[in-house]
């Protein structure tokens, strides 16, 4: 999907703004990726926080629904259950692609030097958030946005551990840039997930290699694919289940 960055640059300097980058980065709310993506999708304030149904939806023209989760999907089950059945819904989800991390002293107020994080985000992380709201999938009404974001993320120095960074708490994460952007509209859309050299009966072990992603998260994957008729399980190779993709699909 093509990215108006543009129009991301504009959400970015609204939220953030000049004058709260000299005053620090203290000043910066704790949901600065929620709402620069709340100004991206929806860049009229006069449709955000509108409230559907005893709840408050981030964006609401009247016609769909849009809600940017920057956190567990097991806190939208009530939601998506009341906002469904009346209006499409699409949910947002940011994803770290590429990350820079700092250090804030709470004590004397520094902040180190940014460090570039060597893991890379990608969009296979977003099933271990569906997994969550697997009821829902079939849902016609329900759609996804995955944010592939490069940013930086703010900690601070609170952890257990003698450096204070184990078990640390998450003060920000502030967007960058707005890399790429993996829809899914329709079932067929979960095609795109399966690699495209993957051989014609693998199991989760060689879908992992060639998605070069773990395999606990292609296991994930995979049960979702195969709920969503995407692949299919026929039979076992060992202890490991044998996957193929479903005829009408391939």
């Amino acid at each position: 999907m093509c990215i108006d960055e543009e129009r991301f640059e504009q959400a970015k300097n609204r939220i953030i703004g000049v004058s709260r980058e000299r005053q620090g980065i203290g000043t910066l709310s704790e949901k600065t990726t929620h709402a620069v993506l709340k100004n991206y999708y929806a860049p009229d304030p006069a449709v955000h926080e509108i409230p559907v149904a005893d709840f408050v939806a981030d964006i609401c023209d009247g016609k769909e629904i849009i809600e940017i989760q920057t956190r567990s999907f097991q806190a939208m089950r009530r939601k998506l259950a009341a906002f469904l059945p009346e209006y499409p819904v699409t949910i947002v989800y940011p994803i770290p692609r590429q990350k820079w991390l700092y250090w804030i002293d709470e004590e004397t107020g520094e902040t180190s030097a940014g460090r570039k994080s060597p893991k890379k985000g990608n969009p296979y992380q977003a099933f271990i958030e569906l997994y969550k709201i697997r009821q829902f999938l079939g849902d016609p009404n329900l759609h996804f946005r995955f944010a592939l974001l490069d940013m930086e993320e703010y900690r601070l120095l609170n952890g257990w551990s003698r450096d204070r960074k184990k078990g640390s708490e998450r003060f920000d994460r502030i967007p960058t840039a707005f890399v790429e952007e993996v829809c899914i509209d329709c079932r067929e859309d979960y095609m795109q997930f399966v690699p495209y050299e993957i051989p014609e009966n693998f199991t989760a072990k060689e879908f992992a290699k060639c998605a070069k992603i773990p395999v606990r998260l292609a296991q994930t994957t995979l049960l979702l694919l195969t709920e969503q008729k995407i692949v299919e399980r026929i039979g076992k190779e060992g202890r490991s289940y044998l996957y193929r993709v479903c005829e009408i699909l391939s």
